[in-house]
């Protein structure tokens, strides 16, 4: 990759965690490369204050002029976003997201114009707390960059932007939208609302006052329940159908253990073999059934 980079202007659609992570992770990997950040008011004068943008806008025609447009809203946002960008793009450009779920996106890409060559992607890196106060330039880095390319996605687009997530200090793996959604449902999906229905369950159960003796365990394992819940809604929402079958399988798990508490077999050697920790799995070692 040159100094500059593969991209002269990126425009980034939504600029919260993700959105705002990456336009810093930009411009400290390329200082020369023009960021234009599409969101509210508020959003994008904080986001100029702490200098993550060249320019921010409410209007989504501030995408004009764009070689890379990123998806970075919430996923029905980034449906309808995409939709417009065929009026508003006049020349050849890469169009990607970020979004936690790829089989709706991709699909929806299918309708671009030949001159936007659509690339799914979903980086495997967050937090706790979302929006632009959150955002830093190192969130990507050694994390798993997930790419979702489409049969008709030229095989160069594919190298661009894995090049570029590269840069930012991610790691490029490839994978089919509908492999993605079935193993995210699982592996971020089905913790998310785990932790939302657990902190719901313990606060309904002991109260603000109760909650003051809890240990470490719990705000580890409710981390992320302070998600954004517009986030979740639209990840629900387009990935039901995989969702739905991880849910039951945990309930069945929940409902044996609970009917075998008194002899405590239930939960005795699968529930404690633990996987390794998410990243630490050399991506050429991943095998898909």
């Amino acid at each position: 990759m040159s100094p500059d980079g593969d991209f002269r202007r990126i425009a980034i659609v939504g600029v919260g965690l993700i959105g705002g992570s990456l336009a810093f992770a930009v411009r400290r990997r390329f200082p020369d490369v023009a960021i234009v950040g599409i969101d509210r008011d508020d959003v994008v004068t904080a986001a100029r204050q702490l200098g993550a943008l060249s320019q921010g806008t409410t209007d989504l025609a501030g995408v004009a002029g764009a070689d890379l447009v990123v998806l970075a809203a919430p996923v029905v946002a980034n449906l309808e976003a995409m939709e417009r960008l065929p009026s508003l793009l006049d020349g050849p450009a890469i169009v990607t997201d970020v979004g936690s779920t790829k089989r709706a996106t991709v699909d929806a890409a299918r309708a671009l114009p030949a001159r936007l060559q659509f690339i799914g992607g979903h980086p495997l890196a967050g937090a706790a707390r979302g929006g632009i106060e959150a955002s830093r330039p190192d969130l990507f880095e050694r994390r798993t960059w997930v790419l979702t390319p489409s049969l008709t996605t030229a095989r160069d687009v594919v190298e661009r932007v894995g090049r570029f997530v590269r840069a930012l200090g991610a790691v490029p793996l490839e994978l089919d939208a509908e492999t993605h959604d079935r193993v995210l449902a699982f592996t971020s999906h089905l913790p998310q609302l785990t932790a939302s229905a657990l902190m719901q369950v313990v606060g309904d159960g002991v109260g603000d006052h109760g909650l003051q003796f809890s240990g470490g365990g719990l705000a580890d394992t409710t981390r992320v329940a302070a998600s954004p819940a517009r986030i979740w809604t639209d990840i629900c929402q387009t990935n039901a159908d995989e969702l739905i079958p991880a849910l039951d399988r945990l309930i069945e798990s929940l409902q044996s253990a609970r009917r075998d508490l008194a002899s405590g077999r239930t939960l005795e050697p699968k529930w404690y073999g633990a996987p390794r920790p998410p990243n630490t799995i050399r991506p050429s070692a991943v095998r898909w059934p």
